[in-house]
C-alpha cells in the first residue's frame, strides 16, 4: 500500500495504527477532537486508513462493528472535553476586554455565531482539519447551550467517525484507491470544506443585505425618524 502521510513519516497513518493498534487510533481522534495540542493529527486520513486496515484485515484484526462504535465514542468524548475546557477556562483567559489575542467584542461575536449557526457548525467542523480542534472549545468559551452542544457533538461524532471509517472499508479491496490514496484523501478533504465556504458566503451576502435594509441615505426621507426628534 501506498505512504499515506501528507506530513512527516512519523505522522503516516499506517505506521500509527502498525505501531500503537486500536488504542494509539483512538488516543487520536480524542485528541484532535478537543485538544489543543491535537490539531496537527491526521484525522480523517486515520479514519480512511483504519477502516481500510480492517476490511483487508492488515495489523488491525478488531471487527468493524467494534472499532467505529469505539472511535465516534472517542470523537465525542473528545469534543466533550474541549468544550468544558472552553467553558471553564476560556474565560478565565480572555476576561479583559483589551487582551493581545482577543477582545471583547471577538468573544461576543462568537456567542452570536454560535446562536445562529452553532449547531450546523459543530457537525460540518468536524470534517475540516484543525477547524474541528478548535470548534468545540470556542462553543464552549460562548457559552453555547450545552443540550444543543451535546446533540450535534454526537452527531458529528457519528457522522465523522464512522462515517470515514466506513467509507474506508467499503474502498479497501478497490485497486484504484490504494494505488490513487493521497490524491483521495485530498479530494475528501476539499470536499468537507466547501459546505463551510458555502455558509460563509451565505452569511456575507446575508450581512450584506441587512447592513442595505438598515435607515440613511435616501430611506431616512421615507420613513420619518422616531423617537424625541420626531416631536419637533
Amino acid at each position: 500500500m501506498n505512504s499515506l502521510a501528507l506530513g512527516p513519516s512519523w505522522l503516516d497513518p499506517e505506521h500509527l495504527i502498525e505501531s500503537f493498534g486500536l488504542l494509539g487510533i483512538l488516543i487520536v481522534v480524542f485528541a484532535e477532537s478537543g485538544l489543543l495540542i491535537g490539531f496537527f493529527l491526521p484525522g480523517d486520513s486515520l479514519l480512511f486508513t483504519t477502516g481500510l486496515l480492517v476490511s483487508t484485515d492488515q495489523y488491525l484484526h478488531t471487527p468493524l462493528w467494534v472499532v467505529c462504535p469505539l472511535i465516534v465514542l472517542a470523537a465525542v468524548v473528545g469534543d466533550q472535553v474541549g468544550y468544558l475546557f472552553g467553558r471553564k477556562v476560556g474565560p478565565a483567559l480572555f476576561r479583559r476586554p483589551d487582551s493581545r489575542l482577543f477582545k471583547q467584542e471577538n468573544i461576543e461575536k462568537a456567542h452570536e455565531f454560535f446562536e445562529k449557526h452553532g449547531a450546523k457548525s459543530i457537525v460540518l467542523a468536524r470534517f475540516v482539519p484543525i477547524v474541528r480542534t478548535f470548534t468545540p472549545i470556542i462553543a464552549g468559551v460562548s457559552r453555547m447551550e450545552y443540550r444543543t452542544f451535546v446533540t450535534f457533538n454526537i452527531i458529528g461524532g457519528v457522522l465523522w467517525g464512522a462515517g470515514v471509517t466506513l467509507l474506508g472499508a467499503a474502498l479497501g479491496k478497490v485497486d484504484f484507491v490504494h494505488q490513487n490514496i493521497e490524491a483521495i484523501l485530498i479530494g475528501i478533504v476539499l470536499l468537507s470544506v466547501l459546505p463551510i465556504a458555502i455558509e460563509y458566503l451565505r452569511a456575507r451576502r446575508a450581512g450584506r443585505r441587512e447592513r442595505a435594509g438598515q435607515p440613511g441615505g435616501d430611506d431616512d426621507t421615507a420613513a420619518p425618524p422616531r423617537g424625541r426628534h420626531a416631536k419637533r
